[in-house]
């Protein structure tokens, strides 16, 4: 059966998949210092990270409309997928659902299967979760099979990330019920990880590359049949640091296969200049 695969821009793709038809990302939007940037084709990482470090302020996101999902339905695919970022992050899980109930309540005759996945993740793992639908589609499995085991794929994904500066998340909310964080004036570095969606950390080392490395050791001891993964890495502008963690993981363990994606706008936003996240 024909399918697409809705997304947030969130949602960190390669150019593959970005210039797959089969893909449609509905982009989220940032505010900064009174000034609106679109999470799309338009978004300038430069420009951006230079407004960020000139501001005193914070930067604010903003996800899409239902209506905006809504419209994204409106194709000639039987089945449509849906994956956002983290329902416990964002509200654009919560504006998928409204909007695709609301495409069915306007097309009540028009036969499609519709479901909306939140990725209990963001960046890397909800592109992988993306990959994972797209997969299965084309194996042609029913639409209950698929809907089974992207669930059953949500359930052992796991996220990781070392950030540079986490004031953003910080200031936004989205570190609330973890003790405060001192890592400026020590050199700290937090790892942190994702608990169905929920940010929580898994230790801390003085120092970015020893970071790094405890991240890796983590993914290490925590992934299991690793050969049957993608590995998903995706930077906030360190390419170089990015190939980095990628030669120490393929050092330690073998991948289906790696990705890596330079971050897009709201990844840029929250994981800071210089952020590094990790998903398997």
């Amino acid at each position: 059966m024909s399918y697409r695969i809705i997304v947030d821009s969130c949602c960190d793709l390669t150019p593959e998949k970005k210039a797959d038809p089969h893909f449609v990302s509905i982009p989220l939007t940032i505010e900064l210092d009174g000034k609106t940037y679109v999470d799309d084709e338009t978004f300038n990482q430069k420009e951006f990270l230079a407004a960020v470090a000139a501001s005193s302020g914070c930067a604010k996101t903003a996800c899409p409309s239902p209506e905006a999902y809504r419209d994204a339905c409106l194709c000639d695919a039987e089945q449509i997928f849906v994956v956002t970022l983290s329902q416990h992050l964002s509200g654009s899980y919560n504006s998928a659902v409204l909007g695709t109930n609301l495409y069915q309540e306007e097309n009540p005759d028009s036969g499609k299967r519709l479901h909306v996945f939140s990725s209990d993740s963001a960046c890397c793992g909800e592109a992988l979760v993306a990959f994972k639908i797209q997969e299965l589609c084309e194996k042609a499995l029913s639409f209950e099979e698929i809907v089974k085991q992207v669930q059953d794929y949500l359930d052992h994904m796991k996220t990781y990330f070392v950030l540079e500066d986490m004031e953003t998340l910080r200031k936004n909310g989205r570190l609330s019920g973890l003790a405060a964080l001192v890592v400026s004036a020590l050199n700290i570095k937090p790892v942190m990880s994702a608990n169905h969606g929920v940010i929580i950390r898994l230790g801390q080392t003085r120092g970015l590359d020893r970071a790094l490395k405890s991240m890796v050791d983590h993914v290490i001891r925590e992934v299991k049949e690793p050969e049957k993964k993608i590995l998903g890495i995706v930077h906030v502008n360190c390419p170089e640091r990015a190939e980095q963690v990628k030669r120490m993981l393929c050092e330690k363990a073998r991948f289906l296969s790696v990705y890596v994606a330079e971050a897009g706008g709201l990844s840029t936003t929250y994981a800071n200049d210089g952020g590094i996240v990790v998903s398997v």
